[in-house]
């Protein structure tokens, strides 16, 4: 009798836990992460080809102008291939690596804009 009622109340309060509103967490993240929808996981993490290759700098930050101009998902890309690490007064950019340092985000698209599509087109393997 004493096992059933353990049993029981072992799954009454996994049902009960099952059904509350915020996720179980583990320290401060939920246990399961679920992504948003609408997001475009292909853009947002292009770091690998299909085949496993890794790809270049230059070939992810090619595949980040295929989302539409000026959104935050074409920046979101582009801080994926290259994380923003912002200055208060950076110097102008030479490079795409440069652009990181903008701390406003208009500039820093422009700027990888710049970069990325004068970038020679590369060939998709």
């Amino acid at each position: 009798m004493r096992m059933i009622l353990a049993v029981a109340a072992v799954l009454y309060s996994a049902s009960a836990f099952a059904q509350t509103e915020k996720p179980p967490m583990v320290g401060d993240k939920p246990l399961v992460q679920v992504k948003p929808k609408g997001t475009n996981e292909a853009a947002a993490r292009p770091a690998v080809a299909a085949k496993g290759k890794p790809q270049s700098i230059a070939v992810r930050l090619q595949a980040c102008l295929e989302i539409d101009d000026g959104t935050k998902d074409r920046l979101n890309c582009y801080d994926a291939v290259i994380p923003p690490a912002p200055k208060p007064k950076p110097a102008k950019a030479k490079g795409y690596a440069d652009c990181r340092f903008f701390k406003e985000e208009d500039e820093r698209l422009t700027c990888f804009n710049g970069f990325a599509e004068s970038i020679p087109k590369l060939p998709k393997n």
